[in-house]
């Protein structure tokens, strides 16, 4: 451990590798919204949050858990479907807000090319939010829609039916084929879509 007269102990926030302060500075010195994504090990959290003197305050959110409560949802609530959609419910209610601008907050993920948290980066940008990000960072339209998971499903229904049940369990409880999960996430798009048609000018 470091020591001596100079050494500075590091925020508890920093320590617990929850927040880096020198990003979240700069973040909070642009003025702008910031479009924060979270994941955790089932789920994914999408808010849009304005630094105030007394606190960030909160203009809009979406849990993946609304997907499956209000929406029908089947699939994963972590995957990058779920993170897609996730995204697109919180920037459809910050536009309703009237936010039009923020930046991305990421946190202390890995800006891994293809991660879940540009596919909700993504969505904002989708819907009209304008979230700044390189393309050459997100998702390719295919691992959206969750044709990946529906590949891997069909070839283990085939190869090896023990696995399958054992890895699409959540999905087979619900009813539904993960084979199927393209043309279901187009379907929940649509409803999310249709529920804020006001927001797009539709």
């Amino acid at each position: 451990m470091a020591h001596g007269p100079r050494y500075k102990v590091p925020r508890r926030r920093r320590r617990e590798g929850k927040t880096n302060y020198h990003k979240r500075y700069k973040m909070v010195l642009s003025g702008h919204p910031r479009f924060v994504v979270r994941k955790t090990l089932k789920h994914i959290i999408v808010q849009v949050i304005v630094a105030k003197p007394e606190g960030d305050k909160v203009i809009a959110a979406a849990h993946s858990r609304e997907l499956y409560k209000k929406y029908g949802w089947k699939g994963g609530l972590g995957n990058t479907p779920a993170a897609y959609l996730t995204g697109m419910l919180a920037a459809l209610r910050a536009l309703k807000a009237g936010i039009k601008y923020a930046i991305p907050d990421i946190g202390l993920h890995a800006p891994t090319r293809g991660a879940k948290v540009f596919a909700a980066i993504k969505a904002a940008n989708d819907v009209g939010l304008k979230v700044p990000v390189g393309e050459e960072v997100i998702p390719s339209d295919e691992r959206i829609r969750g044709e990946h998971i529906a590949s891997w499903a069909k070839m283990l229904q085939e190869a090896n039916p023990e696995l399958y049940e054992r890895y699409f369990s959540q999905y087979i409880a619900r009813g539904f084929n993960p084979v199927e999960l393209p043309t279901h996430f187009e379907d929940i798009k649509n409803r999310i879509l249709q529920d804020y048609k006001e927001v797009l000018g539709e």
